[in-house]
Parts: C-alpha cells; structure tokens; sequence
C-alpha cells in the first residue's frame, strides 16, 4: 500500500451542534449506525456518547457509577488528567499520534467508580459524516477497583462519502479486581483510511476482555493493540472476526505482555478474505512466571486475496507456557457436499460454513447487538458468492 497522505484530508472543519436525542438522526445515518452496532434508539444501556466528524455532539450518563464526559472537558475538568493522559502511548510514535497529539478533536473519557457493577453497556459511535473529513480522537477509560464495565463502540462513515480517515489513540486502565469488557465493530467504508493507536495496563486480578469486529470493506486500516498484564493474576482475552472484500488491506493484530505472575493472555482470529489482503499478527510475552498465553489465528480464502498470519511467542523467563495455532485455506468440499446432502444448495451451505466460522458467540455480546451482526454476516456471504 502507498503512504497515507494526511494533506488529502479536512481536519479542521467547523464542530457540528450538539444533538440532545440520538433518535432525531436523519433514518439513512441511524441504519449506518446500527450496522456499526449502535441502536439509537436503545433504552437499555448506561450512557452514550456520540462524535460527528470534529465535535462531540451528545454525551450522556444513565448509571449512578459511571462518568462520562467528552476527553476535552476531562481534559479540562482533571487538570490534564496528567495520570493517564498519553501515559501509555507515545504522542512521537507515528504521524497519526501526533496528529492526535497537535489537533484534537475528541473522544471519550469514561471512568466508573471504586465497586461499581455498571451491567448494562456504555454505547459510543465515532461518526465521520463530511466528505474527506480527518478525525483525531483520543479515548480514555478507567476501570477503577473492583468494578465492571462493558463499552460498545462502532465507528462508521455516512453513507456514499467519498473519503474518510480517522486516527483513534485509546489507552486503557483495569485496576485491581476489575472488568472491562470492550466491543468494538467497525463498519468503514472502501475509501476510508483507518489508523487505531491502543495500549492498556491491568493490574492485580483484573480482567481485560476485547471483542473486535469487521464485517464490511476499508481501503486501509491498520491496528496492533497493546495490553500489559501488570498485576498477579489478571488476564487478557481478543476475540476477533474479519472480512477483506476486494480493495480492502487489514494489517490487524494483538500484543499481550505478562509481565506478572499467574497472568493469562489468550488470542483467537477469525479472518476471511474474498479478494482483500489481511495481515493478521499476534504477538504474546512471557516476562514473569507462572504464565500462560495462547494465539489462534485461522483464515478462509474465498475467490482469492491474501491472508498472512504472523504469531509471535517471545518468552524471556523459564517456566513460560506460550503456545500457537495458524491456519489458512478453504472451506473443504466435504462440508458442503454434507449440508447440500441434506436439502441446501451450495451457496446455502456456503453460507452456513461461513457463519458457523464466523462465530461471536464466544464474545459475549447483547442479545440485540448478537442479531444484528449474524444479519451482517448473512449478508456478507450472499455478497460473496
């Protein structure tokens, strides 16, 4: 892939106005929305945050325990938030942290208070609705002590935009004894480019569990979260599904470190390509022990494309227990013959392999959330035969 040029895209357009019900979205951006996994119109989670190209336009909290707050006015409210505010990443990394870094343009700050079991989901849609808009964001979410949290973010262009490419700097903290359950579905488009810069930090006993999702073309999209496993006995788990239609480059990966003892790291990737080409890095570190770590990557290529799978076990300790799994070829003609055996046709059981590979219900997802993106599967394979 040639260099992304920044200079292609707007980076400083005017903020859009602040929207006070979600539901008043125009009904061909909302259908965007919920194919990204984000129902306006549901009632049943703890907050929700929206941001529309350059400005956040709606931020509200519905739990007792859980803040939530545009990063700016964090920013402003926590004296710079000097804890955790680019303690994890490195503004200097590349020239999209510090695009980040020089011109910010949002994101969300979430943090839940010290025991508080915030069961329903937290909704946040990343939304570039302007024609070769750029959107720097920068998230930060705090798990604090002993508490419980499940964010659904989607992030997604309008419909027909003829360019989009975000930058979206993340950085994590899982204190002791807590849970951060975070979901993230990825609806771009083939003309967007696509930049995620992550790292988090888990300490004594907490748990850092990652759901990731690609279902629908991007031009090109890089990604290589990075979870430290800082305290004894916290663990780390990446579920991951992706789908690289023609014209689509997904260079996407997962780095765990443990870097205490009785630490867990496990990641598992599904990846289809049907003419795009995915890179699909694993990369698990073994710096204290006991520890254990598992990486499972296995591809399907159907109609051509590339897919190349790079696991990575490092392990500077004895005792370390790393293991891996790497897989990648077509879908047998046996299973099919089966299941056209038994009343399918061969696109039909085309299909049903494809989404039976394509499993999230390990994931854990909302019942709701789980339809709608068995539906995007569905119609991903109709596209691809």
């Amino acid at each position: 892939m040639k260099p992304i040029d920044l200079s292609e895209f707007d980076f400083k357009a005017p903020a859009p106005k602040t929207v006070d019900d979600l539901k008043t979205l125009d009904e061909v951006d909302k259908q965007e929305l919920l194919m990204s996994g984000v129902d306006v119109s549901d009632q049943s989670v703890s907050g929700s945050f929206m941001q529309i190209d350059h400005g956040a336009v709606h931020c509200q909290s519905k739990r007792a325990g859980l803040e939530l707050m545009d990063i700016k006015a964090a920013l402003a409210k926590y004296d710079g938030l000097k804890d955790y505010y680019w303690t994890l990443l490195d503004p200097d990394k590349d020239e999209f942290t510090r695009a980040t870094a020089d011109n910010l343009h949002g994101g969300y700050f979430i943090r839940t208070e010290k025991g508080a079991k915030i069961t329903e989901p937290v909704q946040s849609c990343l939304f570039i609705k302007g024609d070769m808009v750029g959107q720097n964001i920068h998230n930060i979410v705090i798990v604090e002590e002993d508490s419980e949290l499940h964010i659904l973010t989607g992030c997604s262009v309008a419909h027909g935009s003829k360019g989009a490419a975000h930058m979206g700097v993340s950085e994590f903290f899982v204190k002791k004894n807590a849970k951060l359950t975070f979901t993230m579905i990825h609806n771009w488009a083939e003309n967007s480019v696509v930049r995620p810069r992550t790292a988090g930090v888990v300490d004594e006993g907490g748990v850092f569990q990652n759901n990731y999702v690609l279902l629908k073309p991007v031009k090109d999209l890089q990604s290589y979260p990075t979870i430290t496993l800082a305290g004894k006995g916290s663990v780390a788990r990446f579920n991951s599904v992706m789908v690289a239609p023609p014209g689509s480059h997904v260079d996407s990966g997962t780095r765990i470190i443990l870097a205490a003892p009785d630490t867990r790291g496990e990641s598992i990737a599904r990846t289809i390509t049907t003419g795009g080409t995915i890179i699909a890095r694993g990369h698990i570190v073994g710096d204290s022990v006991p520890a254990r770590g598992h990486l499972e990557c296995k591809g399907l290529i159907l109609g051509g494309g590339l897919i190349h799978a790079i696991p990575e076990l490092e392990a500077t300790k004895d005792g370390v227990e790393l293991s891996h799994e790497a897989a990648v070829g077509k879908i047998a003609q046996e299973e099919i013959e089966y299941l056209m055996a038994r009343g399918l046709d061969e696109e039909e059981a085309t299909s049903t392999i494809v989404r039976g590979f394509l499993n999230v219900d390990i994931m854990g997802l909302p019942e709701k959330l789980r339809k709608v993106i068995e539906e995007t599967i569905d119609e991903t394979g109709k596209d691809m035969f």
